[in-house]
């Protein structure tokens, strides 16, 4: 972790202490709207009412059927992501993204994933900066430097389908850019790990291996998951090297790959509204995500436009 008299994780040249552990760099908590609703004829995972996800014992390969219903719920969810994107720009609020996104879904006949899932207050997930992942939309304006990663899951047909990019605001400083740029190539190098018979580590030995020769690291808290008919199956997809998780990958499976990776420290912390988790130094993190079905060629991307 890095000390008050270090230079700086984004290369300015002055002293952390005077640059993004200063108390106006680091994000705070904003003001939240209300909960938006949703039309009574949108179909609602099990939650919607209770924040409460029932748990059953989804198989981890999917029938036909289901992979396609996973596939146009994919397509809608990277279609309402490239939407959201499009908002990105200094002086927007994060709240008004969860709008865009809100609308979007309910457009495609969805329901916003997120909203009340263990009483999640919103329908997407917008993390700026240091924070990790699980940022709650909010008041605050996205400055001028800032980046923002936008999480969409829309659930549709009765499956769910997760994706999400991280977004440049305005004139972004140099580190932050290759930040971004190598944690995308850690997402496609985790997704050309993906075969059937290899082992689930196999994804994370490839997303480690290319962030730590950069010089970045892994944050381990948050990993991939199962996913189809429940927004988080039981299958976990560690984005580090984890020499126990040797499970096979078999043609049929889906799951999300979803690497957050750090400028500075893996380690996490939570705010006390108990979502959102940022990093202890203040340090940037930039995360991708697609979800993914193994093939017996290897991988498909579920969350693609058409």
């Amino acid at each position: 972790m890095l000390k008050s008299n270090d230079p700086c994780w984004c290369g300015s040249g002055k002293k952390y202490k005077r640059c993004h552990r200063a108390d106006a760099a680091l994000v705070k908590p904003g003001r939240q709207s209300p909960m938006r609703p949703v039309p009574a004829d949108i179909a609602r995972p099990d939650y919607a009412e209770t924040g409460t996800p029932r748990v059953w014992d989804e198989p981890a390969v999917k029938s036909p059927e289901v992979i396609e219903r996973m596939r146009r719920a994919g397509a809608a969810a990277a279609e309402i992501l490239e939407l959201a994107g499009k908002a990105v720009a200094p002086g927007v609020t994060t709240d008004e993204i969860d709008a865009v996104v809100h609308e979007a879904t309910i457009a495609r006949g969805g329901y916003p994933s997120p909203l009340n899932y263990r009483g999640f207050p919103k329908s997407v997930c917008t993390s700026v900066n240091e924070v990790i992942c699980h940022g709650i939309p909010d008041d605050r304006a996205l400055r001028d430097g800032d980046i923002v990663n936008i999480d969409v899951t829309i659930f549709l047909d009765g499956v769910h389908g997760d994706t999400n990019a991280t977004f440049e605001v305005g004139d972004v400083d140099p580190e932050s850019r290759r930040l971004i740029t190598v944690t995308r190539e850690c997402l496609d190098l985790g997704i050309a790990a993906v075969a059937p018979g290899q082992p689930v580590n196999a994804i994370g030995r490839a997303i480690q291996t290319h962030a730590e020769a950069a010089g970045f690291e892994v944050i381990r808290a948050f990993i991939g998951h199962g996913i189809g008919e429940r927004f988080h199956a039981d299958l976990q997809i560690p984005h580090y090297f984890e020499p126990s998780a040797t499970r096979t990958l078999e043609a049929g499976m889906t799951f999300t790959i979803e690497p957050m990776i750090a400028i500075g420290t893996w380690q996490h912390a939570v705010w006390p509204d108990g979502w959102t988790a940022v990093t202890p130094d203040a340090s940037r993190v930039a995360q991708f995500e697609h979800t993914i079905l193994v093939t017996d060629a290897g991988a498909d991307i579920l969350t693609r436009t058409p």
